[in-house]
This record gives structure tokens, sequence and C-alpha cells, in this order.
């Protein structure tokens, strides 16, 4: 028993060059996998085929012209399979023993062409070829180096990128419930792409069993960089429990490459986590943990610097901000244009929707600043941009409807009445809202709004909603801890008024704003579950402005639209064809085009109060 066990808790002691030739063999492996897959399925590359040019060329990745014009002289078929045939005998070639340092310049061959042709088959990879294209790179650097201390850094890369690869898959999966209850691992073995019908009964005749082997896969993920502890005596359980893993994903998933992707970088941290005592790595350069260990420590020092200026930017709000203490103690910023003297005309209040900021009004705010007599007072809820929250009551939905209430009455002169605008969440807000002041509301604008019964009724929203409270709790999880430096910019902030985004992307990246969405769903959830399908009679007109795509997607929204409209005394719906729920306020054309409905509703909104709402047969303005 002293023997097995320390045979199997010991180190793997092995050298510099023979870490690099398994590496190299196991990665060439892969890609001649790969090749051969390509050029058995070579029908694919012809028009109409899943790897058809005309259609890979419109992919995001060549819309950078160096990109397209490199793929565009790889695209044809012939030099397709001439590239692919090509990396198929240099694989062979790096099968064979050796060191020469040809190998490397056949690492980096392979290396190129995966690079070259990564667009060429957006369909088809995965993520072994991209753990195959790093060990390459590295393996290849390596043997081109006449530098021991050179090769070392780059091996030591590769084992660090594996413990950082298991370990953030690992963390990222215990985020989520259904690794945690284990029902993940039984979920993947029913689907059509991953799923294996035989594993999946297993699971199902013993779920205990299925339970224990999917926290074994946590388990072993999460903690894999303790290979590096007790002196690498953990090496060898740590990879054959990762080893075993990628073969019953082979076997299991049908992810063969998986087999040798990543146990090509296993040999690395072989190599690296060997005491230096022993004679096999005895000259082992190590610098290269200490370099990544100030570059790490420099990230997080950026990163938080990063945060904290993001932040002062969001609390500092626009040159024309101001603030307004509501009943409950909360602070809110907002911000007033327009025609402020002795005007009749109404004051437009914009309220945005869940996790969302009031600068996404930009196009619609700015138009009505410029070209009418309406004042426009827009403003961030609790928790939101520059708004604080004060109190410490436990948060209900009427806070917010409170908040804004108070913020009609101070911001609205007496002579002069508001029309409520909302964005989704904003949507139920300004309904709650114009209930309570009915003498100061001239109308209310609806923008693809919320409606209280959507998740009884929505099948769509309903199934949805979990996983949106998964992505905003996930979303201020990561952020509180400083990621929004790794955050990309989303589409749609490219596509607001240009002097907006920069603002708007710091409020993405702040933890605030998501914590804010994070409170806010869990009472609309708990409210809109618990609705008992009465909505109250609203005294003043409203518009019902709705986009294309949400009613095309859920047919059952337009209903509810519908009954939105009756529930006032005149109402309406229109659709703004083309549109999306975000881009309906974000795109200018169909924002421009909301204006026009909006515009016209103004003019309409005095009309005779006795007037039936205005609904056509099919439900909708188009």
């Amino acid at each position: 028993m002293k023997k097995l066990v320390s045979s199997l808790f010991s180190p793997v002691p092995i050298s510099r060059d023979r870490a690099l030739g398994l590496s190299e063999r196991l990665s060439a492996l892969t890609t001649l996998s790969s090749s051969l897959e390509y050029l058995h399925q070579h029908k694919q590359l012809d028009p109409g085929g899943l790897n058809d040019w005309e259609i890979m060329k419109e992919s995001p990745e060549t819309k950078n012209l160096a990109i397209r014009k490199i793929t565009e002289a790889v695209s044809g078929k012939k030099a397709t399979v001439a590239i692919h045939a090509a990396r198929a005998a240099v694989s062979v070639g790096l099968l064979f023993p050796g060191n020469s340092r040809w190998r490397g310049a056949g690492s980096l061959f392979l290396t190129a062409s995966t690079s070259v042709l990564q667009t060429r088959h957006r369909y088809g990879t995965d993520g072994s070829d991209q753990v195959a294209n790093l060990v390459q790179t590295a393996t290849g650097l390596a043997r081109l180096s006449k530098s021991s201390q050179t090769k070392d850094a780059f091996l030591w890369y590769v084992a660090m990128q594996a413990s950082l690869s298991y370990a953030a898959s690992g963390w990222v999966k215990l985020l989520g419930e259904k690794w945690r209850d284990g029902s993940a691992l039984p979920g993947v073995m029913r689907t059509r792409t991953y799923g294996f019908e035989s594993a999946y009964r297993l699971t199902q005749r013993y779920p205990k069993t299925a339970k224990y082997v999917q926290h074994s896969v946590l388990a072993m993920e999460c903690l894999f960089p303790v290979v590096y502890l007790a002196g690498g005596k953990l090496t060898r359980p740590m990879i054959a429990a990762a080893g075993s893993f990628h073969v019953a994903n082979g076997f299991v998933m049908g992810l063969g490459r998986f087999m040798t992707a990543f146990p090509a970088m296993h040999p690395m941290v072989a190599y690296t986590t060997a005491p230096k005592t022993h004679p096999l790595v005895a000259g082992r350069d190590d610098r290269a943990v200490k370099a990544a260990a100030l570059l790490l420590a420099g990230g997080v020092a950026v990163a938080a610097a990063t945060a904290a200026q993001r932040r002062a930017v969001v609390r500092e709000g626009w040159p024309t901000s101001r603030k307004f203490i509501t009943r409950h103690g909360n602070e809110l910023m907002y911000e007033t244009g327009g025609r402020d003297d002795e005007t009749d005309a109404p004051v437009l209040v914009f309220c945005a929707g869940l996790t969302s900021t009031s600068e996404h009004f930009a196009w619609i705010t700015e138009r009505f600043v410029n070209d009418s007599d309406s004042a426009v007072v827009s403003y961030a809820r609790a928790g939101y941009a520059g708004s604080l929250r004060r109190t410490n009551a436990p948060f209900v939905l009427d806070e917010s409807v409170d908040d804004l209430e108070d913020l009609i009455r101070a911001t609205v002169p007496a002579h002069r009445k508001a029309v409520l605008v909302g964005h989704s969440l904003g949507g139920e807000l300004i309904r709650r809202v114009s209930a309570r002041i009915p003498d100061r509301i001239a109308g209310l604008v609806y923008l693809d709004p919320s409606h209280p019964a959507e998740l009884q009724r929505s099948e769509r929203q309903s199934d949805g909603a979990k996983d949106l409270n998964d992505n905003i709790t996930h979303a201020a999880r990561y952020l509180s801890l400083g990621t929004g430096i790794l955050m990309s910019r989303p589409g749609w902030l490219d596509r607001l008024p240009a002097n907006y985004r920069d603002k708007v992307f710091a409020q993405y990246t702040d933890a605030r704003l998501w914590k804010a969405g994070r409170r806010e769903w869990a009472a609309v959830e708990k409210d809109f579950r618990s609705f008992d399908g009465d909505m109250p009679q609203v005294a003043a007109p409203a518009l019902i402005i709705a986009a294309q795509q949400t009613v095309d997607q859920d047919p059952e929204q337009l209903l509810m639209y519908n009954e939105l409209a009756r529930v006032h005394r005149r109402g309406e719906v229109k659709v703004v064809e083309g549109a999306d729920h975000d881009s309906l306020l974000t795109n200018a054309l169909f924002a421009h085009k909301t204006v026009q409905h909006m515009t016209d509703f103004m003019k309409d909104s005095t009309g005779d109060p006795d007037s039936e709402p205005v609904v056509d047969e099919q439900g909708a303005q188009r």
C-alpha cells in the first residue's frame, strides 16, 4: 500500500526535450485529425455547403480588411484542400522522433495555417483547435530558440495556461445552479449535438452516481492549480483525472480531438511541477513564474484603477446633471433640456428599462430638445449611474414608482403637464405612477413595454426569466471583482450618438448597474408572477410603440399590448418595422420613426376624452 500511494502521489520527472516532444506529437495528432476530417468532408466547401465561402466571408472576423484579403487568397476549394493536405503531411512528420529545429518550423506552419483557415472553417472548429494552436506556437518558438531559458519560458507559459484554463472552466461552471445541483450532466447527455442516449439513461438510473461524477469533474477543474503544491506530489492524480475526463468526452460526446489537444499541455505541466532537485529538471529556469506574478499584479492594479476611474465618470454625470432627494431618501440624478419658459407644451419624462441607462433615449431626447417646444427630463433610477439608493428598506417596485412620482412633482412646472415615456420595465413604472397623479399627466408613451402578465402568459418570457436572472447575477459578481476592463463593447452601444458612448460603456462596466438590476428584477418577478390579471383604468391617452421583432417572435406580446391600450381612455398600438427591443431606441432610423409616432400622438392627445381606443382589426397600426 505504501508503494502504491508513493507511486500515485509523486512528481512526474520529465526532461525539457521530452516534454517538448510529447506535446508536439499530441498537438500534431489533433491537427492531423482536424485536417483529415475536413478533407473527408470537402463537399462542405462547395456552394451551399456548411463552409461555403460566400456565406463564411460575412463572418465578423472578415470585417478586418487585412484578414479578409488573406482569407480570400485561400478561399478557393483547391487552395483549401491543398493546405489541409500539407497540414496532414507536416503533422505526420512531427509524429516521428527527433529534436531538430525544423520541427519548430513545422509546428509554426501548423499554427499559421490554423489561423488562416479559422475564418474559412467557421463551422467545425472547436476548443481543441485553439489549444493545439497554443501548444504548437509555444513548441515551435521553443524549438527555434537556442536558449534553454527561452525554452523554459515557453513551457511555463503553456503550463500556466493549462492551470488557468481548467480553473476558469471549473469556477465558471460552479456559478451555474445546474452544475451545483447535478442536473447539468444529464442535460448535456440528452442534447442532439453532444448527447449520448445510453449515458443519459445511466444518469437517470443512477442519479447519485451521476451527481458524484459531475461534482468530481468540477473539483478536478477548480483545483487543478494545486499540482504546483506539495512539491509536485499531486501531479499524477490531477493529470490522470484530467486525461480521463478528455477521453470520456471523446467517446461520450464525440469530441475526439479533445483526447489529444488538452493532454498536449500535460507534459509541460509535469515538467514545471517536478522539484528542481530532480536531475532531469535541475537546470530549469523558473523566472517566468515571477514575471507572470508581476504581470498579474500589474493587471490587477490597472483593472482597479480603470474601474475606479469609470465609476468616477459615472457618478459625476453630465455637466448639466442635477440631483433630487425623494421621500425614501434616495438621491436621483437627472438631466433636463428643451424650452423651460412659460410655454404650455408638455414636459416629456423618460423612464429607462431594466439594466438600461437614460442615455438609451439619446436619439429621441435630442430630437425633442432641438426640434420641438417640449422640455425633456431623463433620470437614472436609484442605484444606476449617479443616482444613489440611500434607504435600507427591502426593495419593492413601488419604491421606484414613489421616486418617479416625487421627481415629476419636483421637475414639471405646475402649469405644464407631463408625457411619460417608458421603455421595457419603464413602461410598467409610468403606468403605475400615472394612476397616482392623473391631473399632472397629458399622456403615456410605452416603448416595447413590460406587461404585468407577461411571465404568466408568455412562455418565451417565462422561460427566459431564469436566464435573465442568472446573467444579471453573474455580471454583478464578475464586475464586483474588477473585471470590467475585460468587458467588450456591445454592438448596440456604437449605434448611439458618439458623445454618449463612453459614458454609457462606463455605466455598463460598473457593478452598481447590475446590482441595481438584480434587485429590481427580483421585485419585478415577484410582482409579475402574482399578478391577478386586472389593470385599473387610466384616464390619460396612451401610445404603445412596439418593435416588430418583439411581436413577431412572440405573438402573445402583441395581444398584451392591445390590452394595455384598452386600459386607457384612448390608446393605439403602432409597430416599428425591423426594430427589436433595443434597436427601437439605439438605432437612429428606428428612433426617429419612434419620434414621429410620438409627435403625432402628442398633437392628437387632447382629443375627445370619450373616444374609443384606436386599435385596428389586427390589433396594431403599422
